[in-house]
């Protein structure tokens, strides 16, 4: 078994927990935004807030890598996650404003499972970041991650076949596939995170 020697830094773990329960914030509106009924121009306002919010963490990590001598694992690894965990935050960002600016008063029904994919991807997130630190049981994190993201493959399938069967009308359609490949988006981004964690977690065994 091989020995580390190196300074304890819990600033990492905790900047990284920040970053995730951002993430589960930014799934709870997303899932207000497609829900009916809400005030979609509040709901983008308060997502803009939070992706900033998110966008501060990320920086606050990249500062703490540029400024310490000896990090947790490997500088690149720290890198690699800060830019995954913000590339899911952009991605909700970026479906929540299309569907403002589109002005989309309904989404395939289909949407709904995406969406509760990305929920449960956020909190499975926001509860692994902690266990960075002891690198322990993280192997049933990414194994459901990668699930969850199978099962939102095969809804990003089913939204397509639906929007091109000729219920909806050519405009429409553009418009509905931007915001379902956003959504994908940030899906594929969640198994991204995962995959990094994995391979810290195979480096630091």
């Amino acid at each position: 078994m091989r020995l580390k020697f190196r300074p304890v830094d819990s600033s990492f773990y905790d900047l990284f927990s920040e970053a995730a329960a951002h993430l589960v914030v930014g799934s709870q509106l997303l899932s207000e935004m497609l829900s009916a009924g809400n005030s979609k121009a509040e709901i983008a306002q308060r997502m803009r807030e939070a992706e900033h919010a998110a966008d501060e963490t990320t920086h606050s990590i990249i500062r703490r890598v540029n400024s310490t001598f000896v990090t947790p694992f490997d500088r690149e690894d720290i890198y690699s996650l800060a830019s995954a965990l913000d590339d899911v935050m952009d991605m909700m960002d970026e479906a929540v404003d299309l569907v403002l600016l589109y002005e989309v008063t309904s989404l395939p029904p289909e949407t709904t499972q995406q969406v509760e994919v990305l929920q449960r991807c956020a909190e499975l997130t926001a509860a692994a970041m902690p266990m960075l630190e002891s690198m322990g049981s993280l192997d049933e994190y990414w194994i459901e991650i990668n699930r969850l993201e199978n099962t939102g493959d095969k809804s990003y399938r089913r939204i397509l076949a639906n929007l091109f069967s000729g219920e909806y009308e050519a405009l429409e359609v553009m418009k509905l596939k931007d915001i379902v490949e956003s959504l994908e988006g940030a899906i594929d981004a969640f198994e991204k995170v995962a995959n990094i964690v994995e391979q810290i977690a195979v480096k630091e065994s």
